[in-house]
């Protein structure tokens, strides 16, 4: 299984990102995707999810408003639509395939900067 994050950068406060996440190796619509970060110093947190038919819809309270979570299964990518971003947005991002028997792929990670 592979997964490939992009879309990460350096952005102002305020502006915004879109983060891919492309996946190969599993049959993409079977998977739950999520995405989490993870800021210097700090743990790793969830910040939204989707399910596999994308009927389903997950925010952490801290992007909720802010961030959408999308699939397209037809391309087996995952995305991150990032608006009105801040210091605290400033992370690692990582996406994460996941099924209900308890498998679990991570990517990368792609850094996300905001600067004031």
């Amino acid at each position: 299984v592979q997964l490939v994050e992009s879309g990460g950068g350096l952005v102002q406060t305020g502006g915004s990102l879109t983060l891919s996440c492309a996946a190969s190796g599993r049959t993409f619509r079977n998977y739950d995707m999520g995405w989490f970060r993870q800021a210097p110093g700090k743990e790793r947190e969830f910040v939204a999810a989707i399910r596999g038919s994308g009927g389903v819809i997950y925010y952490a309270d801290s992007v909720k408003g802010r961030f959408t979570i999308s699939r397209d299964n037809a391309k087996n990518t995952a995305y991150l639509q990032m608006n009105s971003l801040n210091s605290e947005d400033t992370a690692v991002y990582y996406c994460k395939l996941s099924n209900f028997f308890g498998e679990g792929y991570w990517g990368q990670g792609t850094l996300v900067t905001v600067s004031s």
